[in-house]
């Protein structure tokens, strides 16, 4: 494996890399006086693959939810799973599905290459039975529920719904009970065989690590299998809305509220600078120190859980705006007027200047924890961004360019999802 290094001077921080023979791509950032290592091995599947190329060249759709089952299903074993076989090193071991990438990851500070080979062990052999399966559909089947029982969880896929009719970002990360049962043991097969394939991921180690050991232990550990590039399939939606409102009520004490703004997308991903301008855009616009927070807090139409970000990923972009309020429906009205008269004046150069310097700040900062940086240089390989890449687009971003992405937040590419109290009858 030939090893590279990419160094940030001002960080004095140097991400090692390098592409094991079957494709898989290894970041190795070492950090001077820690006492812990986090190593994330992930794969770009998420639950917005709902669909596989077949061998006819068309794509041919999955059940939802079938990487979130699968992410379950990899620590099992004939033998000892995984988390019983990581106890033994010290480890504290755990793994996550998001709608674009499946991860399974360890903290730990002694044993660090014993536990490195039980990471890379585990993922590349999966174990599946009918038996096993139907068990865990049960097991799926009760997270479903408890997520549908969450206020703020539906609140947010309230809203992708309203804002996508074909995206699969619009379906729970965990999929339906319809869909969930659809999955048996050789189609786990076949979906690992065709996403986990080492061309397809990615391993990221932070920490107390020699780089030379964790390359030598990919070397030793992982096998030499071709790997193939995924074709992922690019649903195009414009940036009008399905529906403009969506209401649910639930337990709740107070309402609690989302505006999106969808943007339609000509290419299936933002680059990097886009992203970084519309995070500083947002900081600026909405942020504690803007006008528009300072006149809702005043008018008592939200609280200082208030607050605005982007959402993108393959095939989707918008930007959620919300928090809790006693009248959603007049805070979006202030919104609005507030974006109608910065579409007209522009951002205040001053205002811009400290959300750019505040996010950089941000940025620099999250390379201090072990888990915030192997979770980011998985994203920037995911995307097809270096190391550090982030930091040099926050450095050149210029008001124009937050104030070509605010253009973007429009009254008529906009949806508001609201969960209310439900109504106690005398």
């Amino acid at each position: 494996m030939k090893i590279s290094e990419i160094k940030n001077e001002l960080l004095d921080e140097s991400v090692f890399c390098s592409e094991h023979p079957s494709g898989l791509k290894v970041f190795v950032l070492p950090k001077k006086d820690y006492e812990s290592a986090f190593a994330l091995y992930g794969v770009k599947y998420g639950s917005i693959d709902t669909s596989i190329m077949n061998e006819n060249g068309e794509y041919e759709a999955i059940p939802e939810g079938t990487a979130h089952f699968l992410e379950h299903k990899l620590f099992e074993s004939e033998d000892l799973n995984a988390f019983e076989r990581f106890a033994k090193t010290g480890a504290s071991a755990n793994a996550y599905t998001s709608f674009e990438r499946t991860a399974y990851l360890f903290k730990s500070s002694s044993d660090i290459t014993e536990s490195l080979e039980i990471l890379l062990d585990f993922v590349q052999n999966p174990y599946f039975t009918a038996e096993t399966v139907e068990k865990e559909q049960g097991i799926i089947g009760q997270e479903i529920r408890m997520y549908q029982d969450q206020p703020g969880w539906q609140l947010m896929f309230n809203l992708l719904r309203a804002l996508y009719g074909e995206n699969p970002v619009r379906i729970d990360i965990a999929g339906t009970q319809e869909s969930i049962a659809r999955i048996d043991a050789d189609l786990l097969h076949r979906l690992y065989k065709e996403f986990y394939n080492p061309a397809n991921m990615a391993l990221c180690v932070v920490g107390c690590v020699e780089p030379s050991e964790v390359f030598a232990t990919v070397e030793r550990c992982l096998r030499n299998n071709e790997g193939k590039k995924i074709e992922r399939k690019f649903v195009r939606e414009d940036e009008k809305p399905i529906q403009k409102y969506v209401e649910e009520r639930f337990s709740v004490a107070e309402k609690q509220f989302y505006l999106g703004f969808k943007e339609g997308l000509s290419e299936p991903t933002l680059n990097i600078k886009d992203e970084v301008a519309t995070s500083i855009m947002l900081d600026a616009v909405f942020g504690k120190s803007s006008r528009l927070f300072k006149e809702l807090l005043d008018a008592e139409l939200i609280d200082m859980g208030f607050d605005a970000d982007l959402f993108n990923g393959y095939g989707f972009s918008c930007v959620m705006v919300g928090g809790t309020s006693a009248d959603p429906e007049k805070a979006v009205e202030l919104i609005h007027a507030e974006l109608a008269r910065l579409h007209t004046e522009g951002i205040d150069p001053a205002a811009f200047e400290r959300a750019r310097k505040k996010n950089y700040g941000r940025m620099v900062m999250s390379y201090n924890d072990v888990s915030e940086t192997a979770n980011l240089l998985m994203s920037l390989c995911f995307s097809g961004h270096e190391p550090f890449e982030e930091l040099e687009a926050c450095r050149s971003v210029t008001l124009e360019d937050a104030e070509r992405r605010l253009a973007l937040l429009r009254e008529e590419c906009a949806a508001l999802s609201v969960i209310s109290p439900i109504i106690k009858e005398d």
